[in-house]
């Protein structure tokens, strides 16, 4: 079991899986409370790093494959940074703890063999529903069925003429959606199958405006909603005419040469990257059978890691 708690909350890994537990301070984003804790299967993780900061402590960051987790999916690196679910700010001091769960979770990927293509089902359930997002000009209301917009007096008279709109969720093809940036306005577009009415947002009778500063419920509804959304869609996997796995960001960085004396490190795949596993195997046994003693071997793994 690796383990660290910090502030900003708790991550523990046993093997098989990532638990999550966000912090209780009043830092804390209301989107990560509003996800609560979260169970990230081993097989949904493209791998986990730790960013050292300038005066101590620093990030674990976790990846997640494509296609794995709703959320990501929706979101896709537009949350702002204190509201990443899968970010946890590491105190001064704990940085030891956040290198052995990086260690351990690499390990236990290589071990398992943890593809880095998308995967081709969400492995992470998305957000439960009635969810609603209160815009600057109306709502939008989502429960698992329909998607209802309904208009408030600052909405546009196009709008407004229109009345409230409910949309079976069969019709929808996804949500399209921008925060505000600064004094620039977003929105949240629902895309439905057929020919599309390109209006601006604040006269699309399918769209709803998030005015002016950028405001943490809105940040928390839209990303709740934008998830449930897709996790009820068809997986984006299966959509895809061409087979041919998507590029990973954050894949693994060519293997590092050993050291002098040492055999050239193999690349991964192939025969040397089942030798190298084998090698874990056996630095493990040998560990538990008490031949290597812990230092021993964390220096052992390390080695045979870093040829990967």
């Amino acid at each position: 079991m690796a383990e660290i708690t910090q502030q900003s909350g708790t991550w523990s890994f046993d093997g098989e899986a990532i638990r999550i537990v966000p912090g209780s301070g009043r830092g804390r984003h209301a989107l990560r409370s509003a996800l609560g804790e979260l169970t990230v299967p081993l097989s949904a993780v493209a791998g986990v790093s730790f960013e050292p900061g300038r005066k101590g402590g620093g990030r674990l960051r976790l990846r997640m494959r494509p296609g794995a987790d709703p959320l990501s999916q929706a979101t896709a690196g537009r949350l702002p940074e204190a509201a990443e679910p899968y970010v946890l700010e590491v105190d001064p001091g704990g940085e030891i703890l956040a290198e052995y769960l990086v260690d351990e979770v690499r390990e236990a990927r290589l071990l398992e063999q943890v593809p880095d293509t998308p995967a081709d089902r969400y492995l992470l359930p998305g957000p439960g529903v009635p969810l609603l997002l209160k815009a600057s000009d109306g709502t939008l209301a989502f429960d698992g069925e329909t998607l209802r917009l309904e208009w408030l007096w600052t909405a546009e008279e196009s709008k407004k003429s229109v009345g409230p709109r409910v949309i079976p969720f069969a019709e929808v093809s996804g949500l399209e959606w921008s925060l505000p940036q600064g004094l620039e306005n977003g929105y949240v577009r629902v895309v439905t199958r057929g020919p599309q009415t390109r209006a601006a947002p604040d006269h699309d009778p399918c769209s709803v405006v998030l005015w002016g500063v950028r405001k943490t419920r809105e940040v928390t509804q839209v990303a709740l909603l934008a998830a449930a959304v897709a996790a009820r869609l068809p997986h984006p996997c299966g959509q895809r005419d061409d087979p041919a796995p998507l590029p990973v960001a954050g894949a693994p960085s060519p293997v590092k040469a050993g050291p002098p004396g040492t055999a050239p490190a193999e690349a991964p795949g192939g025969d040397g990257h089942d030798a190298l596993l084998r090698r874990l195997r056996e630095l493990g046994e040998l560990h538990a059978a008490g031949v290597l003693t812990e230092e021993e071997f964390r220096t052992a793994k390390k080695a045979v890691l870093d040829r990967f």
